[in-house]
């Protein structure tokens, strides 16, 4: 079957964090200093940190050129300018071709919010080939992810436990431990992560991408947004409309939409991907493993799910894999063609009682690597919406709505749904998928 890392890095999709401090990349000060003016130092990249996913350093380009990183030093606070600064990690590839045919500078982010552009862009070195003869290729980590003082909440013994909890609860009871699971998530990014919370919103990664622009020496920017790297490119059009170059926007967000209709137009997604995963699988010569029709194929998923719910497969690196999990390692697997053989042997296998596959796609989701540690893209993720939208929904909200998400999706509606319900405390749970 095909090797799901390159699509799985757009998707990006994935879980709360690991950094080795909260300040990590801050407590410099510029107030004399207009930091415009810095010069880059670009040295050969590192291997991703245990925040980025981990792995290895990225491979020469297909002509042998190396990748290069550098630290962008930007405000901590973009209303304090001259204040503290952050570190915001960037890598780049030079342009290939003749420097009189250089246009500048193409900086991309795949999606998110919180997703590693440093560790997603040299997946991509050999397909865009041809628009590196043009520009140099740029990413970076926004604030808050990755090496840029990645946000932190749960460690990853608390984030197994909660990657493993009910997140569709059927009573009062189940309702009292999500929310319970809720508050001490978000307990522990207010004490790891209190002094960058207030500093992750888009609109000061977009303000963190002008200072880019400037530093590298272009009069524009010049953009390619996938996801949610469309709502940020919006963002930063509306900011600087007379700074904005040439500009792609691929698989566009809505910024208008709430949480709530965010969610639901997920929902909807997820269940348009299944339609199409389950006439894949039954329309091919060979026989369908995992159903008979389409309708059989999600019929049978769904009563996977609903025994898993009171009964999980034990013994799978040493976790259970739980109804939250198959659920989730569905949903990772429908981000993209290339992973439906994944799913069918995944599906195939649970029936068997074996929950590997569905664990390990479950686990691709949340940012786990095969040692146990955990990126931090749910934590960024969460932190950045939780900054950008005001809306915060009760436990009655969620179940009133819930209808309308069961219409939507039959397998992923009650899923999603609790996905944006929100704490006592009013602030954000992280949802069980990463949107992008």
């Amino acid at each position: 079957m095909p090797n799901p890392s390159r699509p799985r890095a757009v998707v990006l999709t994935a879980a709360a964090v690991l950094l080795s401090s909260l300040v990590a990349g801050c407590g410099e000060d510029s107030r004399d200093e207009d930091l415009t003016a810095q010069k880059l130092n670009w040295k050969d990249c590192p291997a991703p940190s245990s925040s980025e996913g981990g792995g290895d350093a990225p491979s020469p380009l297909p002509d042998g050129d190396e990748w290069e990183c550098a630290t962008l030093r930007a405000p901590l606070d973009w209303s304090a300018p001259r204040g503290e600064t952050i570190g915001v990690a960037l890598i780049r590839a030079r342009a290939s071709g003749a420097e009189n045919r250089r246009i500048g500078s193409l900086l991309f982010n795949f999606g998110g919010p919180g997703g590693s552009g440093v560790t997603t862009l040299p997946a991509f070195g050999e397909d865009y080939a041809t628009l590196r003869t043009r520009y140099d290729l740029v990413s970076f980590d926004p604030r808050g992810v990755g090496r840029s003082a990645g946000v932190r909440c749960e460690n990853d013994q608390q984030l197994d436990a909660y990657f493993q909890q009910d997140a569709t609860p059927d009573d009062a009871a189940e309702q009292g431990t999500l929310l319970d699971s809720t508050k001490k998530f978000n307990a522990a990014c207010e004490k790891k992560s209190k002094k960058m919370l207030p500093h992750v919103r888009t609109t000061d990664a977009a303000r963190d991408m002008d200072l880019m622009r400037q530093v590298l020496g272009d009069e524009k920017l010049h953009y390619f947004g996938i996801s949610y790297g469309t709502e940020l490119g919006g963002v930063y059009a509306h900011l600087f409309p007379e700074n904005v170059g040439r500009a792609v926007f691929d698989a566009v967000v809505d910024p208008t939409q709430t949480p709530e209709q965010s969610a639901l137009g997920q929902a909807r997604g997820f269940q348009l991907a299944l339609d199409n995963y389950a006439e894949d699988c039954t329309s091919k010569a060979e026989d369908c493993p995992v159903g008979d029709t389409p309708q059989d194929v999600e019929d049978r998923i769904a009563t996977l799910l609903k025994a898993l719910d009171g009964r999980p497969i034990p013994g799978v690196f040493p976790r259970e894999l739980t109804q939250t999990a198959a659920t989730s390692g569905i949903a990772q697997s429908l981000y993209s063609k290339d992973f439906w053989g994944y799913l069918t042997e995944g599906l195939d296998q649970a029936y068997g009682g074996d929950g590997r596959i569905l664990m390990l796609l479950s686990d691709s989701l949340n940012g786990r690597n095969e040692n146990g540690e955990y990126s931090n893209i749910v934590a960024a993720n969460v932190s950045v919406n939780c900054a950008d939208d005001r809306p915060r929904y009760s436990v009655a909200q969620v179940e009133r709505r819930l209808p309308e998400f069961r219409a939507a999706s039959p397998v992923f509606g009650d899923f999603l749904a609790w996905a944006w319900s929100a704490a006592p405390t009013g602030r954000c749970r992280a949802p069980p998928t990463v949107p992008t």
